[in-house]
This record gives structure tokens, sequence and C-alpha cells, in this order.
């Protein structure tokens, strides 16, 4: 695959993974973006690399920073020095939104689809 092949599918995966994350159906977030549900369907599986204003709808409807997904979408770099990297697990751990029952199943779950990758 070339790369701009991988990077469409890595941010794809993305967007899925923080829509179940977010507990929502893919309806329920292309609703929430304003497209339709084929559309995200395509970014999701990485056949599609949406507009700058697309992004900002997902990053609306999943109530993330806009600057998440354009920095995973590879249109906006970090700098490393301004903003320390955490781990997926320390901010599992982190989030005070969550139980602890469920920061524990986040992290088998998390702990358990990298074991099978």
């Amino acid at each position: 695959m070339d790369k701009p092949t991988d990077m469409a599918e890595a941010f794809g995966a993305f967007v899925k993974a923080q829509r179940q994350l977010a507990n929502i159906s893919q309806r329920q977030l292309a609703k929430a973006s304003g497209m339709s549900d084929s559309y995200l369907s395509q970014i999701e599986r990485g056949q599609y690399r949406p507009s700058a204003e697309v992004l900002r709808g997902i990053a609306g409807a999943l109530h993330i920073p806009p600057a998440v997904l354009f920095t995973q979408f590879g249109l906006l770099d970090t700098d490393e020095e301004q903003a320390p990297r955490v781990s997926v697990e320390e901010a599992i751990r982190l989030d005070g939104t969550l139980t602890q029952d469920k920061k524990d199943a986040l992290l088998h779950m998390y702990r358990t689809l990298r074991e099978s990758a």
C-alpha cells in the first residue's frame, strides 16, 4: 500500500475507535456530523480523505478538539515538546468520567486488541 492509503486507513480506524468509545452508532455520528452514513462508512474504512470541514464536524460530534483529528490525519504537526504524549492506558486511567469498572473493561479490551494485532 502507498503512504496516503495507509494514512487514510489509520485515520479511519481512529475515527471508528473514537466513535465506539463514545458508544454511538455510525448513523448517529454521521447525523451529528452533518454527513451521510455511507460517507462516514467510507471514511472509517479509509476509502475517502475528508475535507477540513468534515473533520471539524466529526470532531464536534465526538466532543474532541478539531486539532486532534487534524493531527491524526496529518494536516497538523504537533510540537513534541509542547504536547506531551500520554499512553492510551494512562489516558484511560486519567479519565474522570469513567467508573473504575469501565476503566478496567477498557484496559482489558485495549490490551486484548494489542495482543492480537
